[in-house]
């Protein structure tokens, strides 16, 4: 599994990953009508470093790295990890998260 940079070559992937994990509601407290682009504007947001992860030569899972806080608790980092439905119990989040 590589785990990369998200680029703009990433775009459906990455609305296939996102948009089940919207609607169902259950991971993050988003909007479940959220759009596609304010979905983009939310994951890729500036101050949010975005990868992906592939195997077999597509996206499988993604995630955002960011500073906690600005200023002095700019060193603590938060994050957001998403695993393709069909990916799930596969390993992805965990390299993901060694990543």
């Amino acid at each position: 599994m590589l785990v990369r940079f998200c680029n703009p070559l990433d775009e459906d992937a990455l609305w296939g990953i996102l948009e089940p994990m919207i609607r169902d509601g259950e991971t993050m407290a988003l909007p479940l009508d959220m759009g596609r682009k304010d979905a983009f504007d939310y994951w890729l947001a500036p101050g949010h470093e975005v990868f992906v992860a592939e195997d077999d030569g597509g996206v499988v899972g993604t995630y955002f790295l960011r500073a906690n806080q600005k200023g002095p608790g700019g060193h603590v980092a938060n994050a957001g990890y998403v695993t393709a439905p069909s990916a799930m119990g596969k390993g992805v989040a965990r390299a993901m998260c060694a990543h």
